[in-house]
Order: C-alpha cells, then sequence, then structure tokens
C-alpha cells in the first residue's frame, strides 16, 4: 500500500507532464482511458493507481513508469520532495488544525516556482540557526494550545471522572500519599522517591519512569508538593493512555511530536486534577469582586490547594472560559543568579500576539517588568528568600503600543543548592471585558509602569535600568536616515 508522501509525489508528476503537454483532465482521460474523477484524485495524492492504470499514464505521458513511481522529484518540485521526505513535515501535526497534507501540497503546486522558493527560505533559515525538529514541535504545541484557548474540555472531563472515582475531596489540597495510594494499588507501579539518588548524573531530572519494571523514580530533594505533581502527570499517562511519552521528567531529546503532545497533555490533567476547575472558579470569583488588590488573598490560593506558583498560574487557563477574559499572555522568567542572566523560558498568548514576545531572542528582557524585580528582590534577600513565594502586581503600559496590562506575579526561589530563581506571570490587557470582571483592576494603589520587551529595542531615554543600549532601535535611526537622504538626492 503506498504511502502518503508516494500518492503526493506520485500526482504531482502526472500533474506536471500533463501540464507540459497543455492537455486537461479531458484530455489526458482519452488518451488512458482513465475518468477524469480519477484523475483529479491520482494528482491531488489521494489516490495511487494500480500498475494497469500507472502504465497507461506513463505511455500517454511520455514517460517511463519508473519515472513516476521514483520517489525523487523533477527540478520543479525539488524543494518539495526535500520538505516531504524530511521529519519536520512527516511530524507536523496539520490533522490537530483541521489541514490535510494533500491541502497543503495542492497549494504548493498551483505556484511551484514561488513557493518552492519560498520553502527553500525557511529550510535554509532552520540550518543557519540551527532549529532542531523540537523547535517546531513546540512551536506547533503552543499554536495548539492558543487556537484552544489552552482549554480542553475533554482532558478536564477525565480529570473530573479521575477525581469522583477516587472520592478526591476537591475542597482540600490533594495529598502526595493519597496519589501514591490510587497509582500503586489500582496501575500496580512501584514508586522510589530516593530512586534517583543512586544517579548523580541525572540531577536535574524530577522523576524517570522504568516501564519494563513500572516504576517511577523520584529525586530525593523534591518537596511534596513536586512529588504529587510528578504522581499527577504519571496518572495522567496512564489514566488517557498516552504510549508515546518521554520517560524521563526533562525532555532532553524529542524524537516525534505525539511525545511532545501527550506530555502537555499529562501535565494537564495533573493540573486539573491537582486544582479542581470548580474550585478554583470560586476562589477566583471572590478575588476578583474585591474592589482593592489583596495580596495576602492572592497568596491564600498557594496554600488552599498546597501547589507551587507554576502549577497554580497554569489553572488559570480557566479565565477564558469563566471570565470571559481572552486577551491575556503567560510567561516565565529564569534568573540565574551566578551570572545574573535573566531568560523568559516559556510564553503563551491567547487570542492575538501580545507583549512581551521575546523568548526567542538573544537580548537583555526589560528590567521593568513586574517579575524581574520580584526576582531581584528575592536574590538580594540572600540565603533568608530561600524557601519563600514573592507576590506583586502592576499596570504595564507598553512603550510603543500604548497598550496596557493588568499583571500579577509570584516569584519562588529554587532549593538551596539551586542557582536559579523562577517567576511566573498573567498578563490581562484592560479592556472592557477586564474591567467588567476584575473588581480591583482600578485599584490606584496598583503601581503603573511603562515597559518594553528588551533593552535593544526600547527608545525610553531616562530608563534607570536599562543594561544594554538600544541597537536595533538605533540601526533603525540609521536606516531611515539613509532612506530619507536618499529619497532627497533622487527628487533634487
Amino acid at each position: 500500500m503506498a504511502t502518503v508522501q508516494q500518492r503526493i509525489i506520485f500526482g504531482l508528476k502526472v500533474r506536471q507532464f500533463r501540464q507540459e503537454k497543455g492537455w486537461n483532465f479531458e484530455e489526458l482521460s482519452r488518451h488512458t482511458g482513465i475518468s477524469i474523477s480519477y484523475l483529479n484524485e491520482i494528482e491531488k495524492g489521494k489516490k495511487y493507481p494500480l500498475a494497469e492504470n500507472q502504465k497507461k499514464l506513463a505511455k500517454a505521458l511520455g514517460v517511463h513508469r519508473d519515472t513516476l513511481t521514483s520517489p525523487a522529484l523533477t527540478k520543479q518540485y525539488g524543494p518539495l520532495g526535500d520538505l516531504l521526505q524530511s521529519n519536520f513535515l512527516n511530524e507536523l501535526p496539520l490533522e490537530l488544525f483541521g489541514i490535510e497534507l494533500q491541502q497543503v501540497v495542492e497549494i504548493i503546486a498551483k505556484a511551484p516556482d514561488r513557493v518552492n522558493a519560498f520553502i527553500s527560505a525557511l529550510l535554509g533559515i532552520a540550518r543557519n540557526y540551527s532549529l532542531r525538529d523540537e523547535n517546531f514541535f513546540f512551536a506547533a504545541l503552543r499554536a495548539y494550545q492558543e487556537l484552544n484557548m489552552n482549554y480542553f474540555a475533554d482532558i478536564e472531563q477525565m480529570a473530573e471522572e479521575f477525581t469522583q472515582k477516587h472520592q478526591i475531596n476537591i475542597e482540600k489540597p490533594v495529598q502526595y500519599g493519597d496519589l501514591l495510594r490510587i497509582i500503586t494499588a489500582e496501575y500496580q507501579y512501584t514508586v522510589d522517591d530516593q530512586g534517583l539518588a543512586r544517579y548523580p548524573e541525572l540531577d536535574r531530572m524530577r522523576s524517570v519512569f522504568i516501564p519494563q519494571k513500572r516504576t517511577l523514580m523520584l529525586h530525593p530533594g523534591l518537596t511534596e508538593q513536586q512529588k504529587a505533581f510528578q504522581l499527577a502527570k504519571e496518572l495522567g499517562f496512564v489514566v488517557m493512555g498516552l504510549k508515546e511519552r518521554p520517560l524521563a521528567s526533562s525532555m532532553l531529546r524529542v524524537s516525534n511530536f505525539e511525545e511532545t503532545l501527550n506530555n502537555y497533555k499529562a501535565g494537564y490533567f495533573a493540573v486539573a486534577i491537582l486544582i479542581n476547575s470548580a474550585a478554583f472558579k470560586r476562589e477566583l470569583d471572590g478575588l476578583f469582586s474585591k474592589k482593592t488588590w489583596e495580596e495576602a488573598t492572592f497568596l491564600q490560593l498557594l496554600g488552599r490547594f498546597d501547589v507551587s506558583p507554576a502549577v497554580l498560574f497554569q489553572r488559570f487557563n480557566i479565565i477564558s472560559k469563566d471570565f470571559d477574559l481572552h486577551k491575556i499572555f503567560f510567561f516565565r522568567t529564569l534568573h540565574r543568579t551566578p551570572n545574573d542572566y535573566f531568560q523568559i523560558d516559556k510564553e503563551l498568548h491567547l487570542n492575538r500576539r501580545h507583549e512581551p514576545h521575546a523568548s526567542g531572542l538573544d537580548e537583555h528582557y526589560c528590567r521593568r517588568w513586574l517579575s524581574i524585580d520580584l526576582l531581584r528582590e528575592l536574590y538580594r534577600q540572600g540565603e533568608a528568600g530561600h524557601g519563600k513565594v514573592l507576590p506583586g502586581i502592576q499596570r504595564a503600559t507598553f512603550a510603543n503600543t500604548g497598550e496596557e496590562y493588568l499583571c500579577v506575579s509570584l516569584a519562588q526561589s529554587g532549593a538551596p543548592d539551586s542557582a536559579t530563581n523562577v517567576s511566573v506571570m498573567l498578563g490581562i490587557l484592560m479592556d472592557d471585558n477586564a474591567r467588567k470582571s476584575i473588581g480591583f483592576i482600578d485599584d490606584p494603589a496598583i503601581p503603573r509602569t511603562t515597559v518594553n520587551v528588551t533593552c535593544e529595542r526600547c527608545d525610553i531615554a531616562d530608563c534607570t535600568v536599562r543594561v544594554a543600549p538600544p541597537t536595533v532601535i538605533q540601526r533603525r535611526d540609521e536606516r531611515k536616515k539613509t532612506l530619507d537622504a536618499l529619497r532627497k538626492l533622487v527628487e533634487k
């Protein structure tokens, strides 16, 4: 049976040779005795003809049959052939976005020269910037999350059924011990909470799953919160029947998109187990109904569910569905304290492309953002800051567009032996919907700050926290001066 790639390549060749003869489908049908509808299906890559029809097509088109069946494409479609045989296109989850591979190929086939040049440019960029398959996989996953507003009703339903089946009290924090009993008694797992202590080279891993022994090995330094999350995520793989999966908590190497997607689904399931959506909505109803910002009430959410800031902020995914807040962004910032280096390592934008969007830039992130302030404060506290969680809020106006966001953030220190602190932030565009839903949004006590993406792209002249010159702005201005001078010379 022919593969999708074989059908597509065969169809492209038939299309090319037919067009070179100047024939339409009716004329090709007359020369081959093959129906017009079937010829159309062949060229679209939906059908692969039997040997007898292959011979008829080759004879009518004046080529050898091997020319049609060979995987090699002619020069006209060469870049497309490279793309079809690359892991990138084979693994790209087009079906998640309601797209068939044949549809993509059909678009390309209508203007092969221009589109193939574009494809060649994309592949060249990928090679020049050393982009691996996982870069595309993670980008596709973010697009999939954004397309669905990061809310998946099917996973929510499975998590709800799991909670009810095991009589988990949603009014209390989910305990590690409860999940341990479930995963060992019902799913015959062995959980070794000291297992990774014997493997110092895996010190950065929080967990490793050994499928042959059905054993989950945990890092000995994990807190009860972190161990509960690892078990809840492992339960996600089992309950949802996700076979393609990473064996370690950190995805060091990604082999295919399904593995990337399943890892995300299991994490989503874990968050839905640890923070019940209905219970979280009730807590947010209380928080958002207040006319003034109450830091203590916000911090109580952590204690109420006994989760880390990262898990808590993932659960804010319900605000699009339950509070009609769609124009939001999430991002996570790391502060590597030995060299005072800040990095936005995760970001997600819902409904539109928001600021900041800088996780791919090798530049200095704007130090005016609340998350940076909180991380700096943790660093200033030194050992006294270990184990602390610092909350904060700000109204951030983006310098270039004037758009204003309500930003809420939590920063948490790493373990005593860790050199990295982490902050997570939720940004909500301050539009009419936000003002209807959030009672404290115009609280005058909330600090207001003008922000930007990076120092290199910022033209705020009197910034006191700038750590790099505005080189991107300077190059833009220099180019503008050159273009203006050229225009004046031509006009003169």
